[in-house]
């Protein structure tokens, strides 16, 4: 038995969809109670929904009793704060998991590839029913930042770059995809996160906004993107080296071991952990 998928995600695994008239809503996202919690770059989270409720942000499947990345549960402290970005959440009409503003710092390209990662959506998730994917609401104007989508992590061949102006919005099967931003510029991107299971209500939402499935990205020089490529492997790398002399799993920091859990940031470093 597989799981149950939606066909708009065959070919490419995104659905770009009709752009959101982000100027008519306040910036709740300035109001938020934020965490902090590392992934894929300097960040910053605020859930909306959590595993129980919580204002944190750890994999539900690390709490008692543990669950797959669904039936989450709204927090209210946030939900009162930002109730338009809840209700653009609950528009899906389907089984609704992690919902959370993220907050990114600015990064190059090089820190982008190196930040590529699959997620982990589908753990615990019981074979025939709805795969889960990720829906991503760009809050902030960016339009210099994009999302990086490869098929493969380390073959720029296969990656495709989604620009992320204000009111952008994606849905990407984010277990397929290896994914990452890449944000220059001055100030934090701010981005609405929702984890969505795929049945008739998904499939309905992404229909009535003409998706499209692929995307015009910028043309970028294959110098540039080679030195780049070459930065991230040599990061990595380094990470590598330093996760195996303490012992670790050498999964840190591939989507499946938070930086918290493993007592060491994304660089491989060791921090102190909040009392």
């Amino acid at each position: 038995m597989s799981y149950q998928k939606l066909p708009i995600f065959e070919e490419t695994g995104f659905a770009i969809v009709d752009s959101y008239d982000q100027s008519i809503d306040p910036r709740e996202w300035e109001q938020l109670i934020y965490v902090d919690w590392k992934s894929s770059g300097d960040t910053r989270f605020a859930p909306l929904a959590s595993a129980y409720g919580d204002i944190e942000c750890d994999g539900f499947w690390n709490h008692v009793p543990p669950k797959t990345d669904k039936d989450g549960v709204w927090v209210p402290e946030n939900v009162a704060l930002a109730p338009i970005l809840t209700q653009r959440a609950q528009e899906f009409k389907t089984n609704i998991g992690r919902c959370r503003v993220i907050e990114l710092q600015p990064n190059t390209y090089a820190d982008a590839i190196y930040n590529l990662h699959r997620d982990d959506n589908n753990r615990l998730n019981p074979e025939g029913t709805g795969w889960i994917v990720r829906a991503f609401f760009n809050l902030t104007d960016n339009p210099d930042s994009v999302m990086l989508l490869r098929e493969v992590k380390d073959d720029p061949s296969t990656e495709t770059l989604v620009p992320l102006p204000a009111g952008a919005q994606v849905v990407i099967d984010t277990q397929r995809l290896y994914h990452s931003v890449w944000h220059p510029g001055d100030q934090p991107r701010y981005c609405l996160i929702t984890s969505v299971e795929s049945n008739q209500g998904l499939d309905d939402w992404i229909t009535e906004r003409h998706p499209n499935v692929h995307a015009q990205s910028p043309q970028l020089d294959p110098a540039f993107v080679a030195a780049a490529q070459a930065e991230a492997e040599a990061k990595a790398a380094a990470r590598a080296a330093a996760i195996a002399a303490r012992g670790l799993d050498p999964r840190f920091g591939d989507g499946t071991m938070s930086y918290e859990q493993s007592g060491l940031d994304e660089y491989g470093q060791e921090v102190m952990s909040e009392a």
